[in-house]
């Protein structure tokens, strides 16, 4: 594994129950700013090792479907038309 891929994975671990990143954000926390998509095949390689779920498209999207949607509304999310928001916040569009 490269020592990108390694700090990918430790921004990953790094996210908290209940909190969510982007793939361009833990892209730039790696200290790689730009290479979101980078991570998400990082993701797609490291399996179940790591809370994938907690990584989110631009916008706050869901983007591997329905067992995402549910592993985070676990953690108090709420999900509509694929897009997240805190269960107990009012719907922001901005």
């Amino acid at each position: 594994m490269s020592a990108f891929e390694t700090e990918i994975c430790r921004v990953i671990r790094s996210i908290p129950p209940g909190e969510v990143m982007t793939y361009g954000e833990v892209a730039e926390e790696a200290g790689r700013p730009g290479a979101a998509r980078a991570v998400g095949n990082i993701l797609r390689t490291t399996g179940e090792s790591l809370p994938w779920w907690r990584v989110v498209g631009a916008g706050w999207r869901i983007q591997t479907g329905e067992r995402q949607a549910r592993l985070l509304e676990s953690e108090g999310w709420s999900v509509d038309r694929k897009r997240l928001r805190r269960a107990d916040a009012p719907y922001s569009s901005g």
